[in-house]
Protein backbone atom coordinates (compact mmCIF):
# COMPACT_ATOMS: atom_id res chain seq x y z
CA UNK A 1 0.00 0.00 0.00
CA UNK A 2 2.95 2.36 0.65
CA UNK A 3 4.33 1.79 -2.81
CA UNK A 4 1.08 2.40 -4.46
CA UNK A 5 0.17 5.73 -2.34
CA UNK A 6 4.48 6.34 -3.18
CA UNK A 7 3.62 6.29 -6.96
CA UNK A 8 0.34 8.39 -6.68
CA UNK A 9 1.77 11.33 -5.40
CA UNK A 10 4.42 10.53 -7.88
CA UNK A 11 2.13 10.85 -10.60
CA UNK A 12 0.02 14.18 -8.64
CA UNK A 13 3.17 15.54 -8.89
CA UNK A 14 4.07 14.82 -12.63
CA UNK A 15 1.05 15.82 -13.74
CA UNK A 16 1.02 19.39 -11.60
CA UNK A 17 4.41 19.95 -13.50
CA UNK A 18 3.09 19.14 -16.92
CA UNK A 19 0.24 21.40 -16.16
CA UNK A 20 2.34 24.17 -15.03
CA UNK A 21 4.71 23.57 -17.83
CA UNK A 22 1.93 23.17 -20.69
CA UNK A 23 0.39 26.49 -19.61
CA UNK A 24 3.53 28.66 -19.52
CA UNK A 25 4.20 27.14 -23.48
CA UNK A 26 0.63 28.42 -23.63
CA UNK A 27 1.30 31.76 -22.72
CA UNK A 28 5.20 31.75 -24.67
CA UNK A 29 3.38 31.27 -27.48
CA UNK A 30 0.91 33.88 -26.87
CA UNK A 31 3.26 36.32 -26.40
CA UNK A 32 4.85 35.34 -29.59
CA UNK A 33 2.09 35.54 -31.94
CA UNK A 34 1.32 38.97 -30.14
CA UNK A 35 4.77 40.60 -31.21
CA UNK A 36 4.98 39.21 -34.23
CA UNK A 37 1.36 40.72 -35.14
CA UNK A 38 2.27 44.23 -33.60
CA UNK A 39 5.29 43.83 -35.54
CA UNK A 40 3.94 43.20 -38.68
CA UNK A 41 1.18 45.96 -38.51
CA UNK A 42 4.42 48.49 -37.37
CA UNK A 43 6.47 47.32 -41.12
CA UNK A 44 3.30 48.97 -42.62
CA UNK A 45 2.48 51.94 -40.35
CA UNK A 46 4.63 53.41 -38.02
CA UNK A 47 1.56 53.97 -35.79
CA UNK A 48 -1.05 51.24 -35.37
CA UNK A 49 -4.78 51.83 -34.88
CA UNK A 50 -6.55 49.85 -32.36
CA UNK A 51 -10.33 49.37 -31.52
CA UNK A 52 -11.87 48.37 -28.22
CA UNK A 53 -11.11 44.45 -28.98
CA UNK A 54 -7.56 44.76 -30.52
CA UNK A 55 -6.46 47.68 -27.51
CA UNK A 56 -8.07 44.91 -24.71
CA UNK A 57 -5.83 41.89 -26.39
CA UNK A 58 -2.63 43.88 -27.48
CA UNK A 59 -2.54 46.74 -24.57
CA UNK A 60 -4.39 45.44 -21.40
CA UNK A 61 -4.04 42.17 -21.00
CA UNK A 62 -1.14 40.08 -20.32
CA UNK A 63 1.63 38.70 -21.25
CA UNK A 64 3.49 41.36 -22.61
CA UNK A 65 7.12 42.30 -22.11
CA UNK A 66 6.89 45.09 -24.86
CA UNK A 67 6.01 49.14 -23.95
CA UNK A 68 3.33 50.40 -25.81
CA UNK A 69 2.68 54.17 -26.37
CA UNK A 70 -1.10 55.25 -27.01
CA UNK A 71 -2.48 58.56 -28.29
CA UNK A 72 -6.05 58.58 -27.26
CA UNK A 73 -7.89 61.14 -29.96
CA UNK A 74 -10.90 62.40 -31.83
CA UNK A 75 -9.79 62.67 -35.37
CA UNK A 76 -13.22 62.58 -37.53
CA UNK A 77 -14.25 65.93 -38.57
CA UNK A 78 -17.50 66.16 -37.02
CA UNK A 79 -15.68 66.05 -33.86
CA UNK A 80 -13.86 69.52 -34.72
CA UNK A 81 -10.42 69.02 -32.46
CA UNK A 82 -8.10 71.08 -34.13
CA UNK A 83 -5.76 69.82 -31.49
CA UNK A 84 -5.77 66.51 -32.00
CA UNK A 85 -4.65 67.02 -35.71
CA UNK A 86 -1.71 68.97 -34.71
CA UNK A 87 -1.13 66.32 -32.07
CA UNK A 88 -1.21 63.45 -34.66
CA UNK A 89 1.46 65.21 -37.12
CA UNK A 90 3.73 65.13 -33.79
CA UNK A 91 2.84 62.02 -32.79
CA UNK A 92 3.54 60.45 -36.81
CA UNK A 93 6.63 62.20 -36.46
CA UNK A 94 8.06 60.65 -33.59
CA UNK A 95 6.43 56.94 -34.81
CA UNK A 96 8.64 57.38 -38.27
CA UNK A 97 11.56 58.65 -36.39
CA UNK A 98 11.46 55.32 -34.01
CA UNK A 99 10.44 52.94 -37.15
CA UNK A 100 13.71 54.15 -39.25
CA UNK A 101 16.25 54.63 -36.31
CA UNK A 102 18.69 52.22 -35.62
CA UNK A 103 17.71 51.64 -32.14
CA UNK A 104 14.42 50.30 -33.18
CA UNK A 105 12.93 47.23 -32.08
CA UNK A 106 9.86 45.24 -30.74
CA UNK A 107 10.12 46.77 -27.31
CA UNK A 108 8.10 49.41 -28.19
CA UNK A 109 5.20 50.48 -30.33
CA UNK A 110 3.08 53.25 -31.27
CA UNK A 111 -0.45 53.19 -31.46
CA UNK A 112 -3.60 55.34 -31.34
CA UNK A 113 -7.34 54.78 -30.32
CA UNK A 114 -9.74 57.25 -31.90
CA UNK A 115 -12.93 57.87 -30.12
CA UNK A 116 -15.07 56.70 -32.86
CA UNK A 117 -13.36 53.44 -33.59
CA UNK A 118 -12.94 52.60 -29.76
CA UNK A 119 -15.17 54.52 -27.59
CA UNK A 120 -15.36 51.90 -25.12
CA UNK A 121 -11.50 52.55 -24.65
CA UNK A 122 -12.05 56.02 -23.15
CA UNK A 123 -14.97 54.57 -20.67
CA UNK A 124 -12.79 52.34 -19.43
CA UNK A 125 -10.10 54.57 -18.73
CA UNK A 126 -12.51 56.88 -17.48
CA UNK A 127 -11.29 59.96 -20.19
CA UNK A 128 -13.25 62.77 -21.64
CA UNK A 129 -10.55 65.01 -23.37
CA UNK A 130 -8.84 64.19 -25.96
CA UNK A 131 -5.68 64.27 -27.41
CA UNK A 132 -4.35 62.01 -24.53
CA UNK A 133 -1.01 60.34 -23.97
CA UNK A 134 -0.09 56.84 -22.14
CA UNK A 135 2.59 54.83 -21.56
CA UNK A 136 1.64 50.98 -20.79
CA UNK A 137 4.60 49.44 -19.84
CA UNK A 138 6.06 45.93 -20.20
CA UNK A 139 5.28 44.98 -17.26
CA UNK A 140 2.62 46.33 -14.30
CA UNK A 141 0.02 48.82 -14.36
CA UNK A 142 0.17 52.27 -15.78
CA UNK A 143 0.88 55.19 -12.88
CA UNK A 144 0.39 58.29 -13.21
CA UNK A 145 3.51 59.43 -14.71
CA UNK A 146 2.68 57.24 -17.19
CA UNK A 147 0.22 59.91 -18.45
CA UNK A 148 1.80 63.11 -20.76
CA UNK A 149 0.85 66.04 -19.03
CA UNK A 150 0.35 68.10 -22.24
CA UNK A 151 -0.69 71.11 -20.62
CA UNK A 152 2.36 71.27 -19.32
CA UNK A 153 5.06 70.45 -21.64
CA UNK A 154 3.14 70.62 -24.77
CA UNK A 155 2.95 67.67 -27.59
CA UNK A 156 5.75 68.50 -29.78
CA UNK A 157 7.36 64.93 -31.15
CA UNK A 158 10.66 66.26 -29.04
CA UNK A 159 8.64 66.67 -26.04
CA UNK A 160 7.04 63.60 -26.35
CA UNK A 161 10.51 61.57 -27.43
CA UNK A 162 11.55 63.46 -24.16
CA UNK A 163 8.98 61.69 -21.93
CA UNK A 164 8.86 58.40 -23.74
CA UNK A 165 12.56 58.49 -22.96
CA UNK A 166 11.48 58.97 -19.39
CA UNK A 167 9.27 55.86 -18.92
CA UNK A 168 11.33 53.49 -21.56
CA UNK A 169 15.10 54.80 -21.35
CA UNK A 170 14.58 54.46 -25.37
CA UNK A 171 16.10 57.50 -26.49
CA UNK A 172 14.61 58.48 -29.97
CA UNK A 173 16.21 61.17 -32.20
CA UNK A 174 12.78 62.78 -34.11
CA UNK A 175 14.11 63.31 -37.73
CA UNK A 176 11.52 66.27 -38.73
CA UNK A 177 10.58 66.24 -42.91
CA UNK A 178 12.37 69.07 -44.72
CA UNK A 179 10.22 72.36 -44.76
CA UNK A 180 11.48 74.95 -47.05
CA UNK A 181 8.64 77.63 -45.97
CA UNK A 182 10.74 79.22 -43.82
CA UNK A 183 13.66 79.11 -46.19
CA UNK A 184 10.95 80.24 -49.49
CA UNK A 185 9.79 83.05 -47.14
CA UNK A 186 13.24 84.82 -45.69
CA UNK A 187 14.07 84.57 -49.85
CA UNK A 188 10.86 86.24 -50.65
CA UNK A 189 11.59 88.85 -47.58
CA UNK A 190 15.04 89.48 -49.01
CA UNK A 191 14.21 89.84 -52.30
CA UNK A 192 11.09 92.24 -51.77
CA UNK A 193 13.53 94.24 -49.30
CA UNK A 194 16.34 94.14 -52.02
CA UNK A 195 13.62 95.73 -54.91
CA UNK A 196 12.65 98.14 -52.75
CA UNK A 197 16.20 99.22 -52.20
CA UNK A 198 16.98 98.89 -55.89
CA UNK A 199 13.96 100.68 -56.94
CA UNK A 200 14.60 103.72 -54.22
CA UNK A 201 18.19 104.01 -54.64
CA UNK A 202 18.19 106.97 -55.81
CA UNK A 203 16.32 108.51 -52.51
CA UNK A 204 17.23 106.47 -49.39
CA UNK A 205 16.70 108.93 -46.73
CA UNK A 206 14.12 106.89 -45.14
CA UNK A 207 16.82 104.27 -43.87
CA UNK A 208 17.67 107.19 -41.81
CA UNK A 209 14.00 107.93 -40.75
CA UNK A 210 13.62 107.37 -37.02
CA UNK A 211 10.16 106.35 -37.05
CA UNK A 212 10.83 103.67 -39.40
CA UNK A 213 13.51 101.51 -37.19
CA UNK A 214 11.39 102.21 -34.53
CA UNK A 215 8.49 100.48 -35.53
CA UNK A 216 10.85 97.88 -36.48
CA UNK A 217 12.12 97.45 -33.40
CA UNK A 218 8.77 97.64 -31.66
CA UNK A 219 8.17 94.47 -33.90
CA UNK A 220 10.45 92.73 -32.86
CA UNK A 221 9.90 93.19 -29.00
CA UNK A 222 6.52 92.45 -29.35
CA UNK A 223 7.04 89.07 -31.06
CA UNK A 224 9.57 88.47 -28.02
CA UNK A 225 7.05 89.27 -24.92
CA UNK A 226 4.13 87.40 -26.26
CA UNK A 227 5.80 84.28 -26.22
CA UNK A 228 6.94 83.62 -30.00
CA UNK A 229 9.76 81.80 -28.91
CA UNK A 230 8.18 79.91 -26.20
CA UNK A 231 5.44 78.31 -28.67
CA UNK A 232 8.64 77.57 -31.20
CA UNK A 233 10.01 75.37 -28.28
CA UNK A 234 6.95 73.77 -26.81
CA UNK A 235 4.74 73.96 -29.77
CA UNK A 236 1.53 74.62 -28.11
CA UNK A 237 -2.32 74.18 -29.68
CA UNK A 238 -3.62 76.86 -30.92
CA UNK A 239 -6.59 76.81 -28.72
CA UNK A 240 -8.27 74.70 -26.35
CA UNK A 241 -11.96 73.47 -26.59
CA UNK A 242 -13.97 72.20 -23.24
CA UNK A 243 -15.38 68.68 -24.41
CA UNK A 244 -18.21 68.84 -22.17
CA UNK A 245 -19.35 72.55 -22.51
CA UNK A 246 -18.13 73.21 -26.16
CA UNK A 247 -16.91 76.53 -25.03
CA UNK A 248 -13.33 77.37 -26.64
CA UNK A 249 -10.57 79.34 -24.38
CA UNK A 250 -7.85 81.17 -25.75
CA UNK A 251 -6.18 81.80 -22.63
CA UNK A 252 -4.12 78.84 -20.79
CA UNK A 253 -5.37 78.45 -17.16
CA UNK A 254 -1.76 77.80 -15.39
CA UNK A 255 1.24 80.23 -15.52
CA UNK A 256 2.62 76.80 -16.61
CA UNK A 257 1.21 77.03 -20.30
CA UNK A 258 -0.11 79.33 -22.99
CA UNK A 259 -1.70 78.36 -26.32
CA UNK A 260 -0.83 80.27 -30.06
CA UNK A 261 -3.75 82.69 -29.64
CA UNK A 262 -3.33 83.33 -26.35
CA UNK A 263 0.08 85.31 -27.62
CA UNK A 264 -1.63 87.36 -30.53
CA UNK A 265 -3.80 88.48 -27.89
CA UNK A 266 -0.90 89.71 -25.73
CA UNK A 267 1.00 90.82 -28.26
CA UNK A 268 -1.91 93.07 -29.50
CA UNK A 269 -2.28 94.58 -26.27
CA UNK A 270 0.96 95.07 -25.66
CA UNK A 271 0.67 97.00 -28.98
CA UNK A 272 -2.53 98.87 -28.06
CA UNK A 273 -0.54 100.59 -24.46
CA UNK A 274 1.85 101.27 -26.49
CA UNK A 275 -0.23 103.47 -29.05
CA UNK A 276 -1.68 104.64 -25.85
CA UNK A 277 2.08 105.99 -24.66
CA UNK A 278 2.87 107.55 -28.18
CA UNK A 279 -0.33 109.35 -28.43
CA UNK A 280 -0.08 110.78 -24.85
CA UNK A 281 3.41 111.90 -26.32
CA UNK A 282 2.73 113.64 -28.96
CA UNK A 283 -0.28 115.31 -27.50
CA UNK A 284 2.03 116.89 -25.52
CA UNK A 285 4.67 117.87 -28.30
CA UNK A 286 1.50 118.90 -31.06
CA UNK A 287 1.70 122.65 -31.83
CA UNK A 288 -1.92 123.68 -32.66
CA UNK A 289 -6.14 123.73 -31.31
CA UNK A 290 -5.50 122.94 -27.71
CA UNK A 291 -8.60 121.21 -28.10
CA UNK A 292 -7.17 118.36 -30.81
CA UNK A 293 -4.10 118.16 -28.49
CA UNK A 294 -6.70 117.25 -25.06
CA UNK A 295 -8.33 114.75 -27.14
CA UNK A 296 -5.33 113.13 -28.49
CA UNK A 297 -4.71 112.60 -24.57
CA UNK A 298 -7.54 111.94 -23.25
CA UNK A 299 -7.74 108.71 -26.53
CA UNK A 300 -3.98 107.63 -25.36
CA UNK A 301 -5.00 107.47 -21.78
CA UNK A 302 -8.08 105.89 -22.61
CA UNK A 303 -5.53 103.37 -24.54
CA UNK A 304 -3.12 103.13 -21.61
CA UNK A 305 -5.75 102.49 -18.74
CA UNK A 306 -8.24 100.11 -20.50
CA UNK A 307 -5.80 97.70 -22.65
CA UNK A 308 -3.25 97.78 -19.19
CA UNK A 309 -6.15 97.09 -17.08
CA UNK A 310 -6.77 93.83 -19.82
CA UNK A 311 -3.38 92.83 -19.71
CA UNK A 312 -3.49 92.81 -16.10
CA UNK A 313 -6.56 90.44 -15.74
CA UNK A 314 -4.82 88.15 -18.78
CA UNK A 315 -1.94 88.09 -16.00
CA UNK A 316 -4.46 87.11 -13.04
CA UNK A 317 -6.29 84.36 -14.81
CA UNK A 318 -2.91 82.37 -15.30
CA UNK A 319 -1.53 83.38 -11.96
CA UNK A 320 -4.42 82.55 -9.67
CA UNK A 321 -4.12 84.16 -6.12
CA UNK A 322 -2.91 87.69 -7.67
CA UNK A 323 -4.35 90.43 -5.23
CA UNK A 324 -3.98 93.51 -7.81
CA UNK A 325 -6.49 95.01 -10.23
CA UNK A 326 -7.60 97.89 -12.33
CA UNK A 327 -10.06 98.75 -14.26
CA UNK A 328 -11.12 95.03 -15.25
CA UNK A 329 -11.16 91.80 -12.54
Amino acid sequence: MADVKRICGLLVCLSFIALAGSQTKKKEESLGDKVQQLTEWNNKKSIIRLNGDKFKQYVKTAPRNYSVIVMLTALQPQRQCSVCKQANEEFQILANSWRYSQQYSNQLFFTMVDYDEGPDVFQSMKINTAPVFMHFPAKGKPKKTDTMDIHRVGFAAEQIARWVAERTDLQIRVFRPPNYSGTLALALLFSLVGGLLYLKRNNLEFLYNKSCWGVFALAIIFAMISGQMWNHIRGPPLMHRNPQTGQMHYIHGSSQGQFIMETYIVMLLHCAVVVGFILLNEAHSLKGDPGKRRIMALVGLGCVAIFFSLLLSVFRSKYQGYPYSFLFK
